[in-house]
């Protein structure tokens, strides 16, 4: 036996060994250019702090752990760290016995981490990086994880496909909700009912995608993604996890707050099949920099670590440098390349063909594209043509929706790799002609449809699908209402012990490829873009990579085996759009221009709608492109109008798309004012003319802008503010206006616009100004039509602002400076109580040049 004596020389031998060689259960501190990481012996991140000022970003009192284990539910976190910084490893040590080794790298802009090994790794469900803990909170960028304020960003990107955003949850992902935040609790007091980090669910009733933006006031955040969370006590927290795959699991999703069930979108439970990825060689980037250098650094990890890094005209589409918007199509294609090409917009989404669902069988479904003055075009001749002259051409698709009757791996013959809910074995023989079918066990096959509210209920066996509703509660467990050989597919016999499955539906009453079905439909669109001379692509429906049950994963390994196949086959450049930005999608996505008109942002008002704000708050968080939507060109437009669309986007480093078609642009009277104004607006984007100070004078409400040329590399904004008066009663007694000019005196510039009933009129009206001069229109004025006076010249103009009539005018009038009043009056009783009138006066500033 060892004397005590002994044993004490050879321990502290052994300390004094571990100390010197550096591996021992000490403090570390990480370096990066920008920040200090601290890690304890228990492996805890314990220090956060901007190297710069000393500024600590780790909340008093709180650590985080730099990787936990996750078993079921159940966090381990580690109890001992032991780092080797000549190897760069890193040891943790668990309470089940578990020793992991990290890989941990010092680069200038980030921390790489990464792990290598993990003992008894049999009963772990998932590795997490974090949650890590944070004074930050100003903006939460929960779709790719980060958390920023006007100072630093703090945030972690994965460095895999098998790392993604959030701790681990049912599915994989979040799901929207809203959540009380005030960016600036001095502009923006919360009321006293309300408390920051309260949680409500989304507007509507789950199905209207409008009605989910419900919340106008700007402390009703969205949530979009889990990658960063408000933490209220202290800040907020980053977090990313990667899974075993290879482990089938029964989740119940999706997971709202507020407990939702009963509504459309409701949680069903979902049987997740395996796949080949694991969490050994997760891999994170973890960075702390000036917020003003999170994206270029978030771009300096793209690039090292060859992550996805799509460029259009040589920068990196996450750059604004790069944004640009792009134009929905309507109706027949004669003047589309013409517009674009006047326009200098190269991005179009081809809306005639509504919207496009896969069919390996039949891809081009025999549609064409229309012109109103020649014959019909195959797509991809008209794709070819589109490349030939610089533009960016493709469709809306519904992603990876299969749907019966036009979806060869739906029917007639069902493929094997469609995503399934349930699966059991039947208990008796079936033939061809028996519709009662009895079952092992009941699993979930009670629920109806799927997670997205409808009431889907297919059943396949073999190659045959049966539709059915519900399922008897007691033995024998037996479908109800069994309708067999559903979607036209064929009655087959099967022996008892067979396997049966119900389907995941979508949405729309279709299916969805399981991941190996998946990855052929990847590379199906990569071919099928390319053959058609497409380098654009709409993916609506892109929810169709969560159905699988393995979030933000199912979208990396999609996008990433799209981008392959598009590069294989000849693709350079491909523009993507889709219905909602994940942090699986993040990398690969241009733009996300969702939703539409007012609902986004009104360029005639001067105002965001209440999803525009949302999608605003989410995507400028995260570093995406903000989005004004579909911005329908309307034909009554003023130039300050669409110059407006421009300005606003600009200042919020945002995208739109711009809907055209022939018949309302013709119908425009401003047309070519339009159309050059918008193309020297992105000449100036486009050269990177805009400085940050300008962008904040662009965001104003108050104004719109005016934007001329002034010499080779020179141009001068003008500030324009508009009077606006809508909803005015028109009388012979007259309505007065009183109209404010913050500027110098200038020349007066006006229009009327006359709105009611449809055949609606007025019989003449006068504008009385404040020197008594009288302008008299002695004319019938529609409904839908404008009186509008500019650079000295009356005229009448119809409802696309088209003159109509020359009318006579008193010379150059002035609008004075300061306050003046306007008196609108008829010039005779009006017959019908609903017509109103609309007064616009804008008033020009002195132009600054940049």
């Amino acid at each position: 036996m060892m004397n005590s004596s002994r044993f004490r020389q050879i321990s502290v031998w052994l300390i004094s060994l571990l100390y010197t060689t550096g591996l021992c259960a000490q403090s570390v501190t990480l370096q990066t250019k920008y920040a200090s990481v601290t890690i304890d012996g228990k492996g805890f991140i314990t220090s956060v702090r901007n190297k710069k000022n000393g500024r600590e970003y780790c909340p008093k009192g709180l650590t985080s752990a730099l990787m936990s284990l996750c078993a079921g539910k159940q966090y381990l976190l580690p109890q001992q760290a032991v780092y080797n910084p000549q190897q760069h490893e890193m040891r943790l040590r668990y309470p089940n016995g578990s020793e992991a080794l990290l890989r941990i790298d010092q680069r200038p802009e980030y921390l790489k981490l990464k792990l290598l090994s993990l003992t008894n790794r049999e009963k772990v469900d998932n590795i997490v990086w974090g949650p890590y803990k944070t004074t930050i909170s100003t903006l939460i960028g929960d779709v790719i994880g980060v958390v920023r304020n006007k100072e630093f960003a703090f945030g972690m990107l994965g460095l895999d496909d098998n790392t993604t955003s959030g701790p681990p949850s049912e599915g994989d992902l979040s799901f929207m909700y809203y959540f009380i935040h005030s960016p600036d609790p001095v502009k923006y007091p919360l009321p006293a009912h309300l408390k920051e980090g309260q949680t409500f669910s989304i507007g509507g009733d789950g199905v209207n995608d409008v009605a989910f933006y419900s919340q106008p006031e700007e402390y009703f955040r969205m949530i979009y993604g889990n990658g960063a969370k408000l933490e209220p006590a202290y800040g907020a927290t980053i977090c990313m996890h990667s899974r075993n795959r290879r482990k089938e699991q029964m989740i119940r999703f999706p997971d709202y707050p507020e407990g939702l069930d009963g509504k459309a979108n409701s949680a069903r439970y979902q049987l997740v099949t395996p796949v080949e990825a694991d969490f050994i060689g997760s891999s994170v980037a973890l960075y702390v920099c000036p917020d003003s250098l999170g994206l270029s650094t978030i771009e300096k990890i793209v690039l090292a670590e060859g992550l996805p890094h799509p460029t259009i005209d040589g920068k990196w589409i996450k750059d604004p440098a790069a944004y640009r918007p792009d134009i929905a199509w309507y109706g027949p294609h004669d003047s589309l390349a013409a517009y674009a090409g006047r326009l200098q917009i190269k991005g179009i989404q081809d809306e005639g063909w509504g919207e496009y669902y896969p069919n390996p069988a039949n891809p081009w479904k025999n549609k064409r594209i229309s012109f109103s003055g020649k014959a019909d075009m195959h797509i991809p001749d008209f794709g070819a043509q589109m490349q030939q002259q610089g533009i960016r051409y493709g469709l809306h698709t519904l992603c990876e929706f299969l749907q019966p009757g036009d979806n060869s791996d739906v029917s007639p013959v069902p493929s094997d790799s469609l995503t399934i809910m349930q699966r059991t074995t039947i208990t008796k023989d079936i033939m061809p002609e028996d519709t009662v079918i009895t079952v092992a066990d009941t699993a979930y096959f009670n629920e109806f449809g799927g997670w997205e509210g409808n009431h889907t209920n297919v059943l396949k066996i073999g190659k045959e699908l049966i539709e059915y509703d519900g399922i008897t509660r007691t033995p024998p467990y037996t479908f109800l209402k069994v309708k067999r050989g559903f979607h036209g597919t064929a009655r087959g016999s099967y022996k008892a012990g067979a396997t049966i499955v119900k389907l995941q539906p979508n949405c729309y009453r279709g299916f969805a490829p399981d991941m190996h079905l998946q990855d052929v439909y990847a590379d199906y669109y990569g071919k099928w873009l390319t053959a058609g001379g497409m380098d654009y692509i709409d993916f609506d429906g892109l929810e169709s990579c969560m159905y699988q049950g393995h979030g933000q994963y199912s979208f990396k390994r999609f996008f990433r085996g799209l981008f392959d196949s598009y590069h294989r086959n000849g693709g350079k450049y491909l523009r993507v759009m889709g219905s909602a930005v994940q942090e699986g999608s993040w990398h690969y996505m241009s733009v996300c221009n969702v939703g539409g008109g007012d609902h986004m942002f009104s360029p005639v008002k001067n105002k965001w709608g209440i999803e525009g704000k949302d999608m605003r708050y989410v995507f400028e968080s995260s570093y995406f492109p903000a989005t004004f939507g579909i911005q329908g060109y309307q034909a009554d437009w003023s130039l300050y109008d669409a110059e407006n669309l421009e300005a606003k986007s600009i200042g919020w480093n945002a995208t739109y798309m711009l809907g055209l078609n022939q018949q309302t642009v013709e119908a425009s009277g401003e047309k070519e004012a339009i159309f050059n104004a918008i193309r020297l607006w992105e000449e100036a984007r486009a050269a990177n003319k805009f400085s940050n100070a300008l962008k904040e004078k662009l965001k104003d409400l108050d104004y719109k802008f005016h934007l001329e040329k002034a010499g080779a590399n020179a141009y001068l904004l003008y500030p324009i503010r508009e009077n606006r008066f809508s909803e005015q009663r028109c009388s012979t007694t007259g309505t007065r206006i009183s109209l404010q000019n913050t500027f110098a005196e200038q020349p007066l510039d006006f229009s009327i616009k006359i709105t009611g009933p449809k055949g609606a009129a007025i019989q003449g009206l006068t504008v009385r100004l404040s020197d008594n001069t009288v302008l008299t229109i002695d004319k019938m004025i529609s409904a839908g039509q404008h009186i509008i006076y500019r650079k000295g010249k009356l005229f009448t103009a119809d409802n696309g602002r088209k003159p109509l009539e020359a009318l006579p005018a008193k010379g150059t009038l002035k609008l004075p400076k300061g306050r003046s009043d306007v008196v609108v009056a008829a010039l005779h009783p009006v017959q019908d109580d609903k017509v109103r009138f609309e007064l616009v006066v804008p008033v020009t500033g002195t132009p600054v040049k940049f």
